[in-house]
């Protein structure tokens, strides 16, 4: 059987969408077979999805042959279960090669990542964004963060692009991103995808919820699936007990624990998973890691996550 587009797969997702840590070994370089172990044990607790090379996945430090065999482990590791969406990014040019490399590995899709360093203006974005897109088969997925912010206007006009399918919004102005769902609502009606991609992005969730975007990314899914999913599931099911006992309890301090550190959305991540037993390595420069005290504060407050669930029960 033919797999359904990945706009469908998306749309009402089964679990929480995860974004893998990339695993390196003792002498730095990538260990795929713990990154395959890493996304199998992703997909076995219930992921809808796997992007893979992506902000949590450290795409920034990665050289093109590294993404190209992390994206293909990424694929054997999920065995069709789930669509594999990789990053893209860079100048045009670059982010053109890295969206090849990653259809040329097996992608279902392509999470496209700002451009590097230069803040354009809209006609600009959008003839890169667009230069993306044609580059390949592969269904796009745009990243509104730093220094790519779109107007309503421009992302209309993304909505019109054949092989644009969604928009993922790293920025956090929610007036912003209410003026973006109903301008595509109102100029190109159909079946738009929207993510809320701030990090730790169960935090703000119902919030954006409530203004059209129902899709997030997780990286808690990384370290504590458990929790990530029973977070998903009282979202989903409207059950406000469970979902306030674990923002209260668990991701708010979870969130000021990440504040602590420049970086530490992807190194607490990082360290999060070593704590659950799986060495994936550090993280890779210019990124460092967590300092020791911090690490034990993750430690106690996964315990305490977990603790959370036993008393909803």
């Amino acid at each position: 059987m033919t797999p359904a587009p990945l706009a469908a797969r998306l749309s009402i997702p089964s679990g929480p969408l995860f974004f893998p840590v990339t695993a390196y070994g003792p002498d730095g370089s990538p260990d795929f077979d713990v990154y395959r172990a890493h996304v199998r044990r992703g997909v076995d607790a219930g992921a809808a999805a796997v992007f893979a090379c992506c902000g949590t996945g450290e795409f920034h430090a990665l050289t093109p042959e590294e993404f190209e065999a992390c994206v293909r482990a990424a694929v054997e590791a999920t065995d069709g279960r789930v669509p594999v969406v990789a990053g893209a990014g860079y100048g045009t040019a670059l982010a053109v090669r890295y969206a090849r490399v990653a259809e040329a590995a097996g992608a279902d899709g392509l999470l496209a990542m700002p451009p590097y360093l230069v803040v354009a203006g809209q006609e600009g974005l959008l003839r890169h964004y667009r230069e993306v897109a044609a580059a390949t088969a592969l269904p796009v997925i745009v990243y509104q963060r730093d220094n790519a912010v779109f107007t309503p206007e421009t992302v209309v006009e993304l909505a019109r692009t054949d092989g644009i399918i969604g928009f993922k919004d790293g920025l956090g102005d929610l007036d912003l991103m209410q003026r973006v769902v109903s301008a595509v609502r109102t100029e190109v009606p159909g079946d738009f995808l929207y993510f809320n991609g701030l990090p730790t992005a169960e935090q703000t969730q119902l919030a954006y919820r409530a203004i059209g975007v129902p899709l997030y990314s997780s990286a808690v899914f990384c370290f504590a699936p458990e929790l990530a999913l029973a977070f998903h599931q009282a979202l989903e099911a409207g059950d406000e007990s469970m979902v306030n006992r674990l923002l209260d309890g668990f991701y708010r301090p979870f969130v000021e624990l990440r504040a602590q550190g420049r970086g530490y959305a992807v190194s607490l991540v990082k360290a999060g998973v070593r704590l659950r037993g799986l060495d994936v390595g550090e993280v890779r420069p210019p990124l460092h890691e967590p300092t020791e005290d911090h690490v034990k504060r993750l430690a106690e407050l996964i315990e305490r996550g977990y603790g959370l669930l036993e008393e909803g029960k």
